[in-house]
């Protein structure tokens, strides 16, 4: 008879288990980072596609530059809509980031010398290659500023688009593509904080930096306790908005303080402790005992992101691109942005440059053997990620934001980068259409497997 649970006693057959780092695969919390991340792709694409018809209708321009006010005693902060999303809720996007970082330089993709160099190094080819290209082409003028615009690689449609178009078995390619994204999104982040901050408060910046350091000292006496957390971080992103620095950095910064660590054997005994005292005695106290042992067992790393990563992917980027995406494209627009330079340099930065930049990157370290690959990857796998790479949106947007005021360049920019995302896509398609799939193999997950139902005891 078939038996839905397994008797008492009963146990599964021994299978293999094999680390996740021994095989190169994903961590548990990248794959869950990601399963997030090309889901919001959809969402993104859609917010897109709604900022293109809403600027081409009306009004758009006009409803994101409606002014907000917020008043506590003397203290005034008065942004527009805009600004409000790029300024305000893009920090939680950046903190979602910092703790990606943290927590993959700790327990993930990014630990180990070696596991980082190569996709460090790509990224760092891709990086500069795409600006130096952009400056071959505006090499003075108003648009010279604007050559961070194609650096960045947009990691939530770049893992939705691998997903649809990538190899029969891209789990390797993905861990590449996220750890080359993480160090890509640090380089875009220091090019905001270095490159686009124009006048300094100097007063509100050291107050900042005091309630870092105080975050920081928080850390390192164990102390977490997230009201007190957010009312610093609050103070520390006022404080940063009115230095002048872009209050990106707040963010990124959190995210490095939030502590990391893979589940401690002490934790587990604590959880089965009270756990097993709650099953003999139920009772609010010992069920609150047993919730807090549990809740200590993970690092409040991954318990945080576990709560802002669903709100940055679904929310907040695609209002950022709904807020941010819009432009007129009129055959007057079209035609007047690809007489521009500026389009070129954002169009061939994104498809050749990162494509280039990534590719040779990989080669320069592998070849002087300072890092490595998964085995099962190909060539013609790596090269159409990097072409993938060079679909760059939420941080090319942003950039473009910060680079540039005059209305006509905005625009012209915003074209090259739907333009060079577009065509970056196409061609990442078309070289694993090509070259792709060939000599690729597939590696088992290293997790084990439980035996198809229905499950039998022994006999």
């Amino acid at each position: 008879m078939c038996v839905g649970r397994p008797k008492p006693g009963w146990q599964y057959p021994p299978v293999a288990v094999t680390t996740l780092t021994e095989r190169g695969e994903l961590s548990r919390a990248a794959r869950s980072f990601m399963r997030t991340e090309s889901g919001s792709a959809v969402l993104l694409l859609s917010a897109a596609v709604l900022a293109l018809i809403w600027a081409n209708i009306g009004g758009y321009e006009e409803f994101w530059h409606t002014p907000l006010s917020f008043s506590v005693g003397s203290l005034d902060l008065t942004l527009d809509l805009r600004h409000w999303v790029n300024d305000g809720l893009m920090v939680l996007f950046f903190l979602s980031v910092g703790l990606e970082i943290s927590r993959e330089t700790v327990l993930g993709e990014l630990r180990g010398v070696r596991a980082l160099a190569t996709p460090a190094v790509a990224a760092i080819g891709g990086l500069i290659l795409p600006a130096a290209i952009f400056l071959l082409f505006n090499a003075s003028g108003p648009a010279a500023g604007a050559w961070g615009i194609p650096i960045s690689t947009d990691t939530a449609i770049v893992i939705g688009m691998l997903a649809l178009i990538g190899p029969r078995c891209p789990d390797q390619l993905r861990v590449f593509l996220l750890a080359l994204a993480i160090v890509d999104d640090i380089g875009a982040v220091l090019a905001i904080a270095i490159f686009y901050t124009h006048q300094v408060n100097y007063t509100a910046l050291l107050l900042a930096v005091v309630l870092f350091l105080a975050l920081l000292g928080l850390r390192f006496v164990d102390f977490w306790r997230t009201p007190i957390y957010v009312v610093i971080a609050v103070v520390m992103w006022v404080a940063v908005l009115e230095s002048g620095v872009h209050p990106s950095v707040v963010g990124v910064a959190l995210g490095l303080l939030v502590n990391a660590y893979a589940p401690r054997p002490r934790d587990i005994a604590r959880v089965q402790v009270l756990g097993g005292s709650l099953l003999v005695d139920p009772s609010p106290e010992r069920a609150l005992a047993a919730q807090a042992a549990a809740a200590e067992a993970v690092s409040p790393n991954e318990r945080l992101q576990l709560r802002i990563q669903p709100w940055s992917s679904y929310v907040i980027v695609p209002i950022f691109v709904l807020a941010n995406a819009g432009v007129v494209l009129s055959g007057e627009a079209i035609a007047a942005a690809v007489a521009s330079p500026l389009f070129w340099g954002i169009v061939v930065g994104l498809t050749v440059g990162k494509l280039v930049g990534v590719s040779l990157g990989t080669w320069v370290a592998l070849r002087l053997g300072i890092g490595r690959v998964p085995d099962t990857l190909r060539w013609g796998q790596l090269i159409g990620g990097a072409g993938l790479a060079g679909i760059g949106f939420t941080v090319a947007l942003f950039i473009t934001e910060l680079a540039l005021t005059d209305p006509v360049l905005v625009n012209d920019a915003k074209i090259g980068i739907l333009a060079g995302s577009i065509l970056a896509g196409v061609i990442g398609w078309l070289i694993f259409r090509l070259a792709g799939e060939r000599g690729g193999q597939c590696a088992p997950s290293g997790l084990p497997v439980l035996p198809p139902r229905p499950w039998r005891p022994p006999a």
